[in-house]
């Protein structure tokens, strides 16, 4: 539960930082430090195309008229260092194929990034960035699209001391597509933003993968964040649909794959959470549905607070957990039905495919765990067994139920769920997804993580 709280706390921390309404916007710079291709758009008509040949341009661009800007080669961008690179000041601009360098410059006040657009219909494809605090800020930008975009972050840096790989605020209807997004504070910090699809987009080596806050309505599918604090943590939000995605090592005191906090009408299906500190955490929310995913490898399956009303979980795979349940708090209405359990020792007899009894998701160790700090201490001993093994024998304590009533006997076929890694769809259903082998791929897992599965005390 102290790593709980600390993980909720960090969040608040998080969204108190940036909850408030961005940095004045930037204009015009110095004459002197801006590029040699200035003088070209300011003389371009608007809804011209430019074309950029190879080479490398000093100096910030501001776009504040509708435009075409293409590189071939790849020519490179290299700014000021003093500001963003790259200012969208216009509606309707395009600017794809380009190599863009902060050189590590700006200021974190006044969100400097290697494109920061304020105008609306922005597309931004085909971009490599390296060296800027933000990568790209998306700021009242509806119907915004980037696409196929990377970005680095500041090696060396913590993570107070930059910004997001693409940042969006207060933008409506937009789309970010098959970017690559690594070593910046987090990967996609999404505020205030509704009606966007987020799709095929990969941030790893980061604080959260994903930030995000006061935003309906989005649709996240096939991305991939690892390797970070928290994989996805969501926030005061409504009707998010989170489907086919990765959330895989995120390891910490106070990590998570999958958070939700004050977010109602959600649907998480077919998404792969793996060797994760916290699998799935959910804190005041409301209505949701977790379903058809392969929950593995983590320390505790689920950790879900008793403020959350109308919960489903139904059809997940828990396979290889340490803990498949923290229940904190003294009810829940939470509807388990039809999962598969690997710690379930009980059989399907009759052989209808679900075991003849249902399974008690928490004992009374659990329980405790669940809303005493000092029980973790021992969570792995001798004594937690043996505490448990005894209240089941001689029940006194009476712990909250929690029990998935028709539990499967058998791992179910997952067909949609992702794969561990990038390995082609076919070898993966054969050797991972197939439900004989689900176990052994929660065991893959964790043995790539440097971990073992242990058996549940009962």
């Amino acid at each position: 539960m102290l790593a709980a709280l600390a993980l909720l706390t960090a969040l608040e921390a998080g969204a108190a930082d940036h909850a408030a309404a961005p940095a004045a916007i930037e204009g015009r710079g110095d004459p002197s430090d801006a590029s040699p291709l200035q003088a070209r758009l300011d003389a371009a008509p608007a809804g011209a195309t430019l074309v950029v040949g190879t080479g490398e341009y000093r100096g910030d661009l501001i776009v504040d008229r509708p435009l075409r800007l293409v590189g071939i080669g790849r020519p490179r961008l290299v700014g000021s260092g003093k500001g963003s690179v790259v200012l969208v000041r216009a509606a309707d601009v395009t600017i794809e194929g380009f190599d863009i360098d902060g050189r590590g410059g700006g200021s974190l006040m006044r969100d400097s990034s290697g494109v920061h657009v304020s105008g609306r219909r922005a597309v931004l494809r085909d971009l490599r960035i390296e060296g800027t605090l933000f990568g790209i800020y998306l700021r009242e930008a509806d119907g915004a699209r980037v696409e196929r975009c990377r970005v680095r972050g500041l090696p060396g840096k913590t993570a107070g001391e930059k910004g997001s790989g693409i940042h969006l605020w207060n933008t409506r209807g937009f789309r970010l597509a098959g970017n690559d997004i690594a070593e910046v504070r987090d990967g996609l910090y999404v505020q205030s933003s509704p009606e966007g699809v987020i799709t095929g987009n990969v941030a790893r080596r980061l604080r959260y993968g994903l930030h995000y806050m006061y935003s309906d309505d989005n649709l996240f599918e096939d991305n991939t964040f690892s390797d970070g604090a928290a994989g996805a943590a969501l926030m005061y939000s409504r009707r998010i649909t989170f489907r086919r995605n990765r959330l895989v090592h995120n390891r910490g005191f106070a990590s998570a794959g999958l958070l939700l906090k004050a977010c109602d009408d959600v649907l998480a299906e077919d998404n792969l959470i793996a060797d994760n500190a916290r699998g799935v955490f959910l804190e005041g929310s409301n209505r949701n549905v977790v379903r058809r995913n392969l929950i593995a490898g983590s320390d505790r399956a689920l950790v879900l607070y008793d403020s959350c009303a109308g919960t489903r979980i139904q059809g997940n795979a828990f396979v290889g957990n340490l803990t498949p349940l923290d229940l904190v708090g003294r009810r829940t209405d939470t509807d388990f039905e039809g999962n598969y359990w690997s710690g379930n020792p009980e059989l399907d007899l009759d052989g209808d495919g679900r075991t003849d009894r249902p399974y008690r998701l928490s004992d009374v160790f659990d329980h405790l765990r669940g809303n005493l700090l000092a029980a973790d201490l021992m969570a792995q001993g001798t004594a937690a067994a043996a505490l448990a093994a005894a209240e089941e024998a001689f029940p006194v304590l009476q712990p909250v139920t929690a029990e998935d009533p028709r539990p499967l006997a058998r791992p179910p076929a997952l067909p949609r769920v992702p794969a561990p890694d990038p390995t082609p769809p076919a070898a993966f259903r054969a050797a991972v997804l197939g439900p004989a082998l689900l176990g052994g791929a929660a065991a893959a897992l964790m043995a790539r993580a440097g971990r073992r599965p242990a058996a549940r005390p009962r």
